[in-house]
């Protein structure tokens, strides 16, 4: 029961310090310049500025160039298309509230959806007509150590929201799962707009899932996947393996044959990677962006200092 009560209590502490972390982080920096008016233009990377949460852009060929920093300030950020998503945390609000904004190529807001939780993961589809998320939210009955995920989805088109896709029914080892305890984050879409995979958590494992928006079901294909992040090929998933107690290895999994290739990043990344291209995983480690190649091969490369939550423009 000792052992209980303190991993229940360390599990706060990680909370209550993770919730202060994002609030404190998105002040002002007096040393930042004036705003610069971002556009989802081809070409970019953006990220956001560790120290500021300001949305910063390079250009991809040359990351070492002096950024341009706009005044949108971000927890979690991504693009696609012509779309993008920004998880921002209301200042001051405990339990902590997000606001998700939906953002035109200028940055500009479309929506604006305020949901309980703190940010974890944003996506656009490749496509630009769904945007989705996860949040960390506490205070679930069914969950043991007090805490749980809520991973939701926008259509940018029609204005539907989905909160949570918990609903989703999923097969595990050929029969229909039904856990109370089951969790879901990391969505990511296929070009298609339709096919898309997820994590799911239940029991202590952890799963890939690869669903089916238009039916609204899935199928796990394995186990220890998590984070997952589809090549723009379609072919491949990037993911974090857990390997340790709250260790990470960056690995890519071949759908087809459900391969496994450990990428040559050997640090913990606790993060959901990003494919530049079919060739190269980008992600955020050590308040920097970081480039590793698909292949397995080659070594880490750091493209930008002060970085987080990359994306890039197409």
């Amino acid at each position: 029961m000792k052992k209980v009560l303190l991993a229940v209590g360390g599990t706060v502490l990680l909370i209550v310090a993770a919730v202060a972390f994002t609030l404190g982080s998105r002040h002002d920096n007096a040393e930042a310049g004036p705003a610069a008016q971002l556009t989802l233009a081809p070409g970019q990377l953006l990220y956001r500025t560790v120290s500021t949460g300001r949305i910063a852009s390079v250009p991809l060929s040359n990351p070492a160039a002096t950024p341009q920093v706009s005044g949108l300030r971000c927890d979690r950020f991504a693009v696609a298309k012509h779309t993008a998503v920004c998880l921002a945390v209301q200042p001051g609000t405990l339990p902590a509230v997000t606001d998700v904004l939906v953002l035109d190529d200028h940055l500009a807001i479309k929506h604006k959806e305020s949901l309980p939780g703190t940010p974890s993961r944003a996506r656009v589809s490749p496509d630009g007509r769904l945007v989705y998320w996860t949040l960390f939210v506490t205070g679930d009955s069914y969950a043991a150590t007090g805490f749980s995920t809520r991973a939701g989805l926008y259509e940018v088109d029609t204005g539907r929201l989905v909160k949570t896709i918990e609903e989703l029914a999923v097969q595990v080892d050929g029969r229909r799962y039904f856990a109370s305890d089951a969790n879901f984050w990391g969505i990511t879409f296929a070009p298609d707009g339709n096919r898309f995979y997820a994590t799911l958590a239940s029991l202590g494992k952890t799963y890939l899932v690869e669903g089916d928006y238009a039916h609204y079901h899935g199928k796990a294909l394995r186990e220890n996947v998590e984070c997952p992040s589809l090549s723009p090929d379609g072919t491949r998933v990037a993911f974090k393996k857990k390997v340790g107690d709250g260790v990470w290895r960056l690995s890519v999994l071949d759908l087809a044959t459900l391969k496994e290739t450990p990428l040559a990043e050997t640090r913990s990344v606790d993060d959901q990677a990003l494919w530049a291209d079919d060739h190269t995983v980008l992600y955020g480690l050590d308040n920097a962006v970081w480039s590793v190649p698909a292949d397995g091969s080659g070594s880490p490369r750091k493209l930008a200092g002060d970085a987080a939550s990359p994306a890039v423009t197409g």
